[in-house]
C-alpha cells in the first residue's frame, strides 16, 4: 500500500463518535474493499444475535442461561421488572454501604473507621476490580485497595504483612459466585486466620459477593458477616465488573461508578448501530476475523499508550481468550477457535518487543490505544516546545508508521482523556466485540468448559496427593520408589513424582526425598521421629 493511498483510505475507514470524542481507525489493516461486502451477511447475523441476547434469549445454551451484562448499565433492558428492580436495588445498596463506610457509620469490631479493603477473588472477580482500581486510583482515594487473586500462600503473606498493623481497620470482600471455588475460599481462610491471630473478630470486617444460597452465602449468614451482595447466574466472571463484583470495591475506593456505567451505556448505544462501518465494536470483531482468517491465526497485541491502562491487556486476555478459545462450535463440530492476547504499554513496548513486531515473525496484529490529553495537570517542557506527552504521541505514531512500512497490520483506538466514563466505554466496546466475534465464528462465547476441565483435573491431583500422603504415613521408616507408590495409589509415575516432590518440599518435617542417580532411583519415606 503506497503512502499516497493512505489519506483516502484513512478517510474511508476512520470512524469517529464526535459526542464521545472516541474514534477507531482500521485503515492500516490490509483488507481490500471487497471484505465488507463479503462479510455483510455474517455481520448482519451477528447484529441479530446480539439483539436477541439483549432481549433475554438463552445465549449460553450449555448452561441454559441468559447473558445479561448489558443490563447492568441499563436496567431497563432487562427482560422482567423483577430483574430491573434487582439491578437498581443492588446498585443503590452498594452506594449506601460505601457511604456508611466512608462516613464511619459502619465500623469494624474494634470501633475503628475503615482505611483499607482486601478484595479476594479469582479470574474476572479479580481482574476487573484490579483494572479499574489501578486505572482510576488517585491520592485522594477514600480507601486503599489490596487483592488476593491466587491461591499462592506467599502472595497472601505479602499482602497480609502490608495490612498487619491495619487489620482492625481493614474491610474484606470475598467474591465467589458458587462459594465453592477453591482459590477465593483459600484466600478467605488465610485472611480469617490473620484476624484471629490478631485477636480481631473477623465477622464484622467481612463482606460476601456471591450467589443466593451458595456455600459462601450460607457461611456469611451463619457467621454474621457485615453485609452480603448478590452475584447473578446470568453474569459470567469475565463480564462481571459492572455488577457488585466491580462496583463494590470501586465505590469503596471512591470511584464514580455512575460515570463508569454511563460510559459503558453510551458505547452500547453506539455499537447497536446496524450500519457496519459506523459500529465500532463490529468493526473490531471483523478486523479480528480478517487478521486471523476467521480461525485466530494471528495474535492480538494490545499497546495502550497510557500507564493507567497497563492492566488492560491482562483484563482482555481473560475476556477474549476465555470467551473465544473453544474446541467446538454451536453444532458440536471441532473447530479449535480462539485469539491469543498479549500486551504491554507504550512507550515501554518500544524498548521491549517492538523490535520483533516490526522485523520478526509476522503472527500478530496490533491495537494501539491513544489517550489524546496527555495529563490533567500542567506539563513541563523537556526540550524547547516539547513535553513528555509530545514524546508519547511521537512514539505511538512513529511505531504505528514503522509497523506499517513493514506490512504489519494495526488499528488505533483513540479517546479524548482518561476517566471513569472512558474506561467504562472501552470495556463495553470490547465486551460487545467479543460477542460479535463469537457470532461470526459460530461459537458459544459465554461458556468455559476448559476452565471446568482444569478444575476437575486439579481436584483429581489433590485426591492422589492425599492417597500418597496417607500411604507414606502408613509405612513409616520404609523407602519407596516412585513407580511402587504410583502402583499403590493408582496413578501415573510422572504425576506421582511431582506430587511426592511437592510433599517433600512443603512437608519436609514429615516426608524425606532421597535423590538417586536417576529419577527412577529416587525414593520417598515418612520420617521417623
Amino acid at each position: 500500500m503506497s503512502t499516497t493511498s493512505l489519506w483516502p483510505r484513512f478517510q474511508q475507514y476512520f470512524l469517529r463518535y464526535n459526542d464521545l470524542g472516541f474514534s477507531i481507525d482500521i485503515s492500516r489493516m490490509s483488507f481490500d474493499d471487497r471484505f465488507f461486502s463479503e462479510m455483510l451477511d455474517s455481520a448482519e447475523q451477528a447484529l441479530r444475535d446480539m439483539e436477541q441476547l439483549e432481549k433475554g434469549d438463552i445465549a449460553n445454551p450449555d448452561e441454559n442461561r441468559m447473558v445479561g451484562h448489558y443490563w447492568l448499565r441499563n436496567a431497563s433492558l432487562a427482560p422482567t421488572e423483577e430483574l430491573q428492580h434487582e439491578i437498581l436495588d443492588t446498585k443503590g445498596s452498594i452506594l449506601r454501604f460505601a457511604s456508611e463506610i466512608h462516613s464511619g457509620t459502619l465500623r469494624g469490631s474494634t470501633g475503628k473507621k475503615f482505611t483499607d479493603v482486601l478484595s479476594i477473588g479469582i479470574g474476572g472477580s479479580a481482574l476487573g476490580p484490579q483494572l479499574v482500581s489501578d486505572a482510576l486510583r488517585s491520592a485522594h482515594d477514600s480507601l486503599a485497595l489490596h487483592f488476593f487473586d491466587n491461591t499462592d500462600p506467599d502472595g497472601f503473606a505479602q499482602i497480609l504483612e502490608v495490612l498487619k498493623s491495619k487489620l482492625d481497620s481493614t474491610l474484606v470482600i470475598v467474591i465467589s459466585k458458587s462459594g465453592g471455588t477453591k482459590e477465593p475460599r483459600n484466600g478467605m481462610l488465610a485472611a480469617q486466620a490473620a484476624f484471629k491471630q490478631a485477636g480481631i473478630v473477623f465477622s464484622k470486617h467481612f463482606v460476601a459477593v456471591t450467589g443466593k444460597d451458595s456455600e459462601l452465602d450460607q457461611t456469611a449468614q451463619s457467621e454474621g458477616w457485615l453485609k452480603r451482595f448478590p452475584m447473578y447466574d446470568w453474569i459470567g466472571g469475565r463480564t462481571s465488573v459492572m455488577s457488585a463484583v466491580g462496583l463494590l470495591p470501586m465505590s469503596l475506593q471512591g470511584i464514580d461508578i455512575e460515570s463508569f456505567l454511563e460510559g459503558a451505556r453510551a458505547m452500547d448505544v453506539k455499537t447497536r448501530n446496524p450500519e457496519v462501518l459506523k459500529n465500532a465494536a463490529l468493526l473490531l470483531a471483523l478486523m479480528w476475523y480478517y487478521a486471523g482468517d476467521g480461525k485466530g491465526k494471528k495474535d492480538m497485541v494490545l499497546l495502550p499508550y497510557k500507564d493507567r491502562l497497563l492492566l488492560f491487556s491482562r483484563y482482555l486476555q481473560q475476556l477474549v481468550m476465555e470467551s473465544l478459545g473453544k474446541e467446538l462450535d454451536l453444532e458440536g463440530k471441532v473447530v479449535h477457535q480462539g485469539i491469543a492476547v498479549y500486551g504491554n504499554k507504550g512507550s515501554t513496548d518500544q524498548h521491549a518487543y517492538v523490535q520483533q513486531l516490526r522485523d520478526g515473525v509476522h503472527n500478530f496484529f496490533v491495537t494501539f490505544i491513544e489517550v489524546r490529553r496527555a495529563t490533567s495537570t500542567s506539563e513541563m517542557e523537556v526540550e524547547p516546545n516539547i513535553t513528555s506527552g509530545d514524546y508519547l504521541q511521537g512514539f505511538l505514531r512513529g511505531t504505528r508508521g514503522a509497523l506499517h512500512e513493514n506490512g504489519r497490520d494495526s488499528m488505533t483506538i483513540s479517546i479524548p482523556h482518561f476517566d471513569a466514563f472512558m474506561l467504562g466505554a472501552l470495556i463495553a466496546l470490547y465486551e460487545r466485540a467479543v460477542g460479535f466475534y463469537g457470532s461470526l465464528v459460530h461459537i458459544n462465547a459465554y461458556n468455559q468448559p476448559g476452565v471446568e476441565a482444569g478444575k476437575k483435573a486439579a481436584a483429581r491431583i489433590l485426591k492422589l496427593q492425599e492417597k500418597a500422603f496417607t500411604f507414606l504415613k502408613s509405612h513409616i521408616g520404609s523407602d519407596w520408589k516412585v513407580e511402587k507408590i504410583a502402583q499403590h495409589i493408582d496413578a501415573e509415575p510422572e504425576e506421582t513424582f511431582h506430587i511426592l516432590q511437592h510433599l517433600a518440599t512443603n512437608r519436609e518435617n514429615l516426608i524425606h526425598h532421597n535423590v538417586g542417580s536417576h529419577i527412577a532411583e529416587d525414593s520417598f519415606s515418612w520420617k521417623t521421629q
